[in-house]
């Protein structure tokens, strides 16, 4: 039992940041509910904490090799760790991608973008980047929010 729970307060820093992950998530997430979009609110929470939960448990890893083998001897990238969550949340996008070929449009792009903005999220957090990943979700509410309303305007002056 004790080697469960041996290391309690760096897992306790794991959910704290897996929270905070999941929260901002959820700020999009809520946003594509509100726009009634294939993906919303539980799967933005799901993708951002999975992507904070896999680079902290990569971290840990890390962190485990080198006391077992020494830093010397361990070398660790942190882009291997980003990449397989950065494929895995494009393969889960790309089933929110539909195409429409009797009216000649695609269908769900933003939100599959969304999906892999809020992984980043998750991945910024999990690397202690809480004012970045913050600002970048405030960045991306405006863009999913603000653009829209300018689109309309640019496609109304136009019409």
């Amino acid at each position: 039992m004790d080697l469960l729970f041996s290391n309690y307060q760096q897992e306790l820093s794991i959910l704290l940041k897996l929270g905070f992950a999941m929260l901002l998530s959820a700020l999009i997430g809520l946003e594509r509910e509100a726009a009634n979009k294939p993906a919303g609110l539980r799967t933005h929470i799901l993708v951002g904490g999975a992507a904070t939960l896999l680079v902290s448990l990569g971290h840990v890893a890390i962190e485990g090799q080198i006391q077992r083998f020494g830093s010397p001897v361990v070398q660790a990238d942190p882009l291997r760790i980003v990449e397989p969550v950065i494929v895995g949340i494009s393969f889960l996008g790309a089933g929110t991608i539909l195409r429409d070929r009797s009216k000649g449009n695609v269908e769900g792009l933003t939100t599959a973008a969304s999906l892999l903005f809020v992984a980043v999220v998750g991945m910024e957090v999990a690397f202690s980047q809480g004012l970045t990943a913050v600002g970048a979700t405030l960045i991306a509410l405006i863009v999913l929010r603000g653009l829209p309303w300018i689109e309309r305007r640019i496609q109304n002056d136009e019409g």
